[in-house]
């Protein structure tokens, strides 16, 4: 029998010592596709404009365990009744929130797999999970479809005020360095009550909540959304998908075996066997590094310039506006880059193209953050709040963007 301590101890940078609660716990970080998550970078390409943000999903889905811990203990102390099978439920809720994860996160979603979102794989792990460990996990799956009845507990895990949002802001704030995206995850946890099955906030915690929603938005526009890591996962996904088309052409791509696998089969949520679930539970973000390295030397112009200007850093001109960018100027620059590297128009289009991003911190349709006044009713924080800011914040805010090789003029 094994005399390992499970009921370790980890030093955590932004909440100090993190305790795991119990051996399963503990058995559930250490199975590989846990600790994969390591290899996972938590931010992906943001390091190309903030260098401290190296930390990773593992990070974390630890700091998530520890609130959810810290939120547990202040609702049974505010006399809300919650089992040891149930809290046990929402540690692994949240603790396998994000294990879906691929490398570099969302570059994957729309290039290996085909428009799988890394909540129904972290979905089809748990499932996987549950049946390794006897069923152990029935409950915290519920909890994460939102099928079980006590429906604060989906909100602890997956809300517009959940556990996984006021870490990673607290969390992404101290690795990028950006003060704006600070929280007060303490005071808000204390704030906590549930009321009629739902998770609400006391009164004397708005103030809490108007700042966790502005470091929201500014975490956003300042982080997430900034626009020389919006064209890095642009391009990032584009050398996947280049790699795709090279091998459907039957061009000899080299990478990694697990890589290899998603490159040479097209992959949907359907295809989704526990043999290709272990597939992706092989990949990690070193495949991607490795894959692109070597691709910086390949034959192919198109797949070894965009590896070359991730690796060195030597990004496609984006600009960014509130209007549109017309088609026939992203024709022209195409056409211009095509006729100056004399490579077809399809290729030229991996370096000519446009998006856009969107921004809304509080969302007004979604399960609103309700605040228990002090006479007992329950209203939206929205309408209560003085802040004209937390009004805006409401509406959704989209910007257009371009993108193309700094040596055209787009005049």
């Amino acid at each position: 029998m094994s005399s390992t301590n499970k009921l370790k101890i980890f030093n955590d940078p932004i909440y100090g010592f993190i305790t795991i609660p119990n051996p399963f716990i503990y058995d559930l970080i250490q199975h590989p596709y846990f600790q994969r998550l390591r290899r996972i970078s938590q931010m992906g390409l943001s390091y190309l404009v903030y260098p401290g943000a190296n930390h990773t999903r593992f990070h974390h889905a630890l700091g998530c365990l520890h609130i959810m811990q810290k939120a547990v203990s202040v609702l049974r102390f505010k006399n809300v009744q919650i089992s040891e099978e149930e809290e046990n439920a929402l540690y692994v809720a949240i603790l396998l929130h994000d294990i879906g994860h691929g490398p570099f996160s969302h570059a994957m979603e729309h290039s290996i797999v085909e428009d799988v979102h890394h909540e129904e794989i972290s979905l089809l792990f748990m499932n996987k999970l549950n049946k390794e460990f006897d069923g152990k996990l029935s409950l915290a799956i519920q909890i994460f479809k939102g099928e079980y009845h006590r429906k604060f507990m989906l909100q602890l895990v997956s809300s517009q005020l959940d556990m996984d949002r006021m870490d990673y802001l607290k969390r992404d704030s101290f690795y990028s360095g950006v003060e704006e995206g600070k929280i007060n995850s303490d005071r808000l946890i204390q704030m906590m009550n549930v009321v009629d099955d739902v998770l609400v906030i006391e009164e004397k915690g708005i103030y809490s909540v108007e700042k966790f929603l502005m470091a929201r938005r500014l975490m956003y526009w300042q982080v997430y959304l900034h626009k020389t890591s919006l064209v890095a996962e642009e391009i990032l996904t584009r050398i996947l998908k280049r790699a795709k088309e090279l091998y459907q052409k039957g061009t000899e791509i080299e990478c990694s075996k697990p890589l290899h696998f998603f490159i040479q089969n097209k992959i949907s949520l359907d295809d989704f066997t526990d043999e290709i679930l272990n597939e992706f539970a092989k990949l990690d973000d070193t495949d991607i590094i490795g894959a692109i390295k070597n691709w910086q030397y390949h034959s192919d112009y198109t797949l070894s310039e965009l590896s070359r200007i991730i690796i060195n850093r030597d990004l496609l001109k984006i600009q960014m506006g509130e209007e549109k960018f017309s088609s026939e100027l992203i024709a022209k620059l195409a056409e211009d880059f095509a006729l100056e590297k004399n490579i077809s128009a399809n290729e030229a289009k991996y370096f000519v193209f446009k998006g856009k991003i969107k921004n809304q911190a509080y969302s007004k349709i979604a399960e609103p953050i309700r605040i228990l006044q002090k006479d007992g009713y329950l209203e939206d924080v929205a309408v209560l709040s003085d802040q004209l800011s937390l009004k805006a914040l409401s509406k959704q805010v989209t910007k257009y963007y371009l993108c193309y090789p700094k040596q055209l003029n787009k005049s």
